[in-house]
């Protein structure tokens, strides 16, 4: 099963909410499987005043934050479920992060992230951000979801 959310759909999945909001659109989701997302980075993000006034860039950081982003809403499309006031989904890891090339206002990122472990609550994701075809991060991401 294959399918694409719009920004409506992706909120439901997330309790995200601006200016921390990193998925815009999912392109392609498959539950079990992999996710595709894309998130437009735009001139008016918050952090662009102060990352580099003179050359903006993407914190790294940030682009992680995406990835685990649209790693949770697989996870949510995989277990059929929404997040709820009572579960908290926690980042708990990252390894072998790499940035490749830098991430600029004007750019739409495409998040592909794929399931590598899915054991006891805990899920391991390999993921990958690109614009125009090139690595700009890759990582694999540790995820759980716990309850408050």
């Amino acid at each position: 099963m294959s399918s694409a959310m719009d920004i409506h759909e992706v909120l439901e999945h997330l309790p995200h909410r601006y200016p921390f909001l990193l998925v815009d659109r999912v392109l392609e989701v498959v539950p079990n499987e992999r996710i595709v997302a894309l998130k437009n980075v735009s001139m008016n993000e918050p952090f662009f005043p102060g990352h580099y006034p003179h050359h903006p860039v993407m914190p790294g950081v940030l682009v992680i934050e995406a990835m685990a982003q649209a790693a949770a809403i697989l996870s949510f499309k995989t277990m059929g479920t929404l997040p709820s006031d009572d579960s908290v989904y926690y980042f708990v890891g990252i390894e072998g992060a790499r940035f490749k090339r830098p991430v600029s206002p004007g750019d739409q990122l495409l998040l592909k992230v794929s399931i590598a472990m899915n054991r006891r609550g805990m899920w391991k994701f390999m993921g990958k951000a690109e614009v125009d075809g090139q690595v700009a991060a890759e990582a694999e991401l540790i995820c759980t979801l716990r309850t408050k």
